[in-house]
């Protein structure tokens, strides 16, 4: 089922070809596609729908076309934050099944529930918008590990730069992707040669 659907066909309606989004969004979406398989292939107890996943993973951050972040290429109208509903959306309209366009909405962060939305007063539909499958969270946690922006688009960010990142967001935010690595495990991130090497990966 999934293989009627060409990610790269549907993220250049969004984002044409050797624009600077464009650009971006391949590298990221690749390398964030190649670590959920990774996470996935360590994790093959949890029986994880890899064609899924790597489908999900290429289309997860197509809504950061509609979004305003001049930075990375993006001339939308909505802010950054919003991308994942509107990602959800496209993908919708573009008639992908719902549980790929629902991997767009939950990835943002480490997923951004209601009562967060609604007591911050962020610029979204006021629904939990949290990972909840099991390629969901794959996918989510991978995603932590990339930025798309810097030198590097497909080199893994370090331990510290993640946390440091998702701090501004609050102590849930960190407390979630802790989750996250003791379900999925995190070594073999940064190659197993780091195993027990907290130091060079922090």
């Amino acid at each position: 089922m999934y293989q009627d659907f060409d990610p790269i066909k549907i993220l250049q309606k969004y984002a044409p070809p050797e624009t600077l989004v464009y650009n971006i969004l391949i590298a990221h979406s690749m390398a964030v596609r190649d670590m959920a398989l990774k996470i996935a292939a360590k994790n093959r107890h949890l029986a994880p729908d890899t064609e899924l996943l790597a489908l999900a993973a290429m289309l997860h951050d197509i809504g950061i076309t509609q979004t305003s972040a001049p930075d990375i290429g993006c001339f939308g109208h909505h802010p950054y934050i919003s991308h994942g509903y509107l990602g959800r959306e496209i993908l919708e309209r573009e008639g992908l099944p719902e549980e790929v366009a629902l991997f767009a909405e939950r990835h943002t962060g480490t997923g951004i529930p209601r009562e967060e939305i609604i007591s911050l007063n962020l610029p979204l539909p006021h629904r939990d918008m949290m990972p909840v499958t099991v390629e969901e969270k794959m996918l989510c946690y991978a995603d932590k590990f990339f930025s798309k922006s810097g030198n590097s688009l497909s080199k893994p960010k370090k331990l510290s730069k993640i946390y440091e990142n998702l701090s501004k967001y609050g102590e849930d935010n960190l407390r979630r992707f802790d989750a996250m690595i003791g379900m999925f495990g995190m070594y073999y991130v940064y190659g197993e040669e780091s195993r027990g090497k907290v130091a060079d990966v922090k």
